[in-house]
């Protein structure tokens, strides 16, 4: 797969196509001519597209680098330039008669044994390529991307009865190691399984307000985190959407499932026709559910949907649903919930039970299995669980004995697992996790691609080497450990860093490499800030100063391990976990990972090493005679603002990664590439590196740092307390008093790092910063 095109320059097609290009892949962006000579005038729509990409936030592009790989043209003066490409997709407008237009022209262009797809939302992906010929269809599918294509990491692939199978493996295999997807097959029937599915539950969740009468806020309360979806829920997420598109879908599916036995919960209600109608449409026109009015309590307004006028919003008074959120397993949750018979409850129990019953009657109509199903809920829009998966958690047996004595009917999947010696969705099987499989009527392994380590499975087999409430080590096999962070938010506390000396002494006696990962949200969020508030506050500062050498010590020792280190990172990796990678053997970085050095965000600086590193990297190569101010600036910058990397690709271009480190696209794939190069590490006879002398420029560089502060001042970017650290900062990049530039040590670097973070540890102001972010999660300009 060299080169790509995507017709239509919309908001999915043109982050589609940015998407390709951050993947390594020549793409063409084209859509309709606009009037006018040259290709400047007629190609200003995707021209306006391609400038918005550089706007959108989050980034669609991982660098500007990758952005150079997007080309534009129009579907009048480049359709020819299709004949080169390797893919073709296809994403206009959501109308049958105007795909079917364009897809005629491709079919005149198209080289024989190109792959043609549509990003169709739920069209008939067979009827769509009926009459092409032959090739065609065979090398033709469907590829629901979802929205932003970037971020959201699962892809629905509609293969018809004609696709090649051999095209369906390939755009499964490049679509998961290339793109970075979670690639699930659907079927050919309306709105795949994604849509199909969660436009029930939002209808379904909408009847049941109307029927019980809850507001808006109580339904939003109950319908996000409490239920294991986003903050966003429900009327919030049909706010970013826009209420017109969910109108539209939900009348266009109405239309085409005349035989769904519950099709009803389709027809729009009457309020949300006259929403529309009135223009309260969402996000984009800034009112639907909810108006934004800084007056407001909260900053907010709340629509009334018996008079479409706006009031306050109020606070829902559910007595259950604080201790609800105080369990943070989401099945016991759920089973404490439908235990219960308050409102809440009973709406919960409404909503939840048909979605399991509407779920169990789409199998085999839309996916060939649960698996399929949930991993689609979980993937296209944030669950923490999918369908079956809840339901599993809840108890089967006993909901639906409840379902029955409501005179609810059982679909004949339920049936059969009732039937099944384990009256379950899932199992797990001397080790291995099962899942009922309605062709067979048997438990059956859940799939496990190859390439794909999972830690959920290793802790079903095997114990730990050792653990601890903050870390575990593992033994992968093959010779390497894995350290697990399981923190809060993998955070780095005192039971991390024992677990940290511990696997290092464990891996030099018993282990060929270590790697240190894990499959949470985030690698690590940084040291736990309560813990550093808490030493603070004993005001022992030579315990302080000592407890900083010995992280600094332990983080550092990682260069010194006898066997590779190699850190597979995800997610965040701010401060001290930016630091941990940064003395890693070799870091196998996931192209979603977002790797900055903030800790000034909080009055202090970084100080396990992570400005002593930096400064290295930033004038390697370098010597006394040369002027190291530029260098320094940029790194001053990136760390005194707390400028965290986009991707991966963006932190390798600032010097967070090493040429030498690894990107993988599908963080699923992460673990077991990391281990892999780890291996490859061990097997080629690996060396611990020598520390290296650090070329810092001394006085006048710090003078240069300090007017940069005294600019950022005077134009009120900086307050005068971040004035304050970054002279602790500039202090430290430069090398401190010297005279003139000098080669200094690592140790020296990393007493001026101490001396910089415990002066901070002092202010009041820094106690301030902490204590605000711990509270409010938001970071303190005092």
């Amino acid at each position: 797969m060299r080169k790509a095109a995507v017709l239509g320059a919309g908001t999915m097609g043109s982050r589609i196509a940015a998407h390709l290009a951050n993947a390594g892949v020549e793409t063409l962006l084209l859509d309709l001519p606009s009037p006018g000579e040259g290709p400047a005038a007629r190609n200003a729509v995707a021209a306006k597209a391609l400038k918005g990409l550089f706007k959108s936030r989050p980034p669609a592009f991982f660098t500007e680098t990758s952005a150079r790989r997007l080309s534009i043209g129009n579907f009048e003066d480049d359709m020819g330039r299709l004949a080169n490409v390797d893919w073709i997709i296809e994403a206009v407008v959501e109308r049958f008669d105007i795909k079917r237009q364009l897809l005629d022209k491709v079919s005149e262009v198209r080289r024989p044994g190109s792959l043609v797809s549509s990003n169709t939302s739920g069209l008939p992906i067979a009827k769509l390529a009926e009459g092409y010929p032959d090739d065609f269809r065979c090398n033709w599918s469907g590829t629901h991307f979802f929205n932003p294509p970037r971020h959201m990491r699962l892809l629905e692939l509609i293969p018809t009865p004609e696709t090649d199978p051999a095209v369906t493996a390939f755009l499964e295999d490049f679509c998961d190691k290339r793109l970075g997807k979670v690639v699930v097959q659907a079927h050919d029937r309306p709105n795949f399984i994604a849509n199909r599915i969660f436009l029930f539950a939002v209808m379904q969740t909408i009847q049941t307000m109307l029927e019980q009468g809850l507001s808006v806020e109580e339904v939003d309360a109950l319908t996000g985190q409490l239920i294991g979806r986003p903050r966003m829920a429900t009327f919030r997420l049909a706010d970013f959407t826009g209420v017109d598109i969910c109108l539209y879908v939900a009348s266009n599916l109405y239309e085409l499932v005349p035989d769904d036995e519950r099709r009803a919960v389709y027809a729009p209600p009457e309020f949300l026709k006259k929403m529309v109608a009135k223009g309260l449409i969402g996000d984009k026109a800034g009112q639907g559910f909810y108006k934004k009015d800084a007056k407001a309590p909260g900053g907010r307004l709340t629509l009334d949907l018996d008079t479409l006028e706006y009031r306050e919003a109020q606070k829902p008074e559910f007595p259950a649903l604080a201790e609800a959120m105080r369990t943070p397993d989401l099945g016991r949750r759920l089973q404490a919930l439908f235990a219960s018979d308050d409102r809440a409850a009973k709406f919960l129990w409404t909503t939840l039970s048909e979605l399991f019953l509407y779920a169990a009657n789409r199998i085999p109509e839309v996916c060939d299995d649960i698996v399929a199903m949930d991993t689609v809920m979980k993937g296209g829009f944030n669950w923490e669980m999918g369908i079956f998966e809840m339901w599993n958690a809840a108890g089967v047996e006993s909901t639906v004995e409840r379902m029955r004595g409501e005179g609810k009917q059982m679909p004949p999947l339920v049936e059969r697992v009732l039937a099944s010696p384990s009256k379950s969705f899932y199992s797990v099987d001397q080790g291995t996790p099962t899942y009922f499989d309605l062709a067979s009527g048997e438990q059956r392994p859940v799939p496990q691609k190859a390439g794909v380590l999972e830690l959920s499975r290793l802790r079903l087999q095997k114990a730990p080497v050792r653990s601890n409430p903050g870390a575990s080590l593992w033994d992968l096999g093959d010779g390497v450990a894995l350290l697990e962070f399981h923190s809060k938010a993998n955070t780095l506390d005192g039971d991390v860093f024992e677990m940290l000396a511990a696997s290092l002494d464990e891996v030099e006696s018993r282990f060929d490499a270590l790697v240190i990962g894990n499959q949470g949200a985030n690698f690590s969020v940084g040291a736990n800030l309560q813990m550093i508030l808490g030493l603070i506050a004993g005001g022992d500062w030579n315990e302080l100063e000592a407890a900083v050498a010995r992280v600094q010590g332990l983080i550092v020792s990682l260069e010194a391990c006898r066997k590779p280190v190699v850190a597979a990172v995800h997610g965040q990796a701010l401060g001290g976990g930016c630091e941990i990678l940064l003395r890693s053997s070799h870091v196998q970085a996931a192209a979603e990972s977002y790797i900055g050095l903030v800790e000034v965000g909080v009055g202090l600086i970084p100080a396990a090493g992570g400005c002593t590193e930096m400064m290295r990297r930033a004038t390697a190569g370098l010597d006394e005679s040369d002027d190291v101010t530029k260098q320094t600036l940029h790194l001053f910058e990136r760390i005194g603002m707390a400028k965290v990397a986009s991707s991966a690709e963006e932190a390798q271009q600032w010097g967070y990664l090493s040429p030498g480190d690894d990107i993988t696209m599908n963080r699923d794939r992460l673990l077991a590439e990391a281990k892999k190069a780890a291996l490859a590490l061990a097997l080629a006879g690996y060396e611990p590196k020598e520390p290296q002398p650090i070329l810092v420029g001394g006085r006048g560089v710090r003078a240069a740092l300090e007017l940069r502060l005294w600019m950022m001042r005077q134009a009120m970017w900086a307050s005068d307390y971040d004035v304050t650290v970054g002279k602790r900062l500039a202090n430290v990049l430069a090398g401190g008093d010297l005279t003139q530039p000098s080669f200094v040590s690592r140790e020296y670097m990393l007493g001026l790092e101490r001396e910089a973070f415990l002066g901070l540890c002092g202010e009041q102001k820094t106690r301030e910063r902490i204590e605000h972010l711990l509270k409010t999660g938001k970071p303190l300009r005092n």
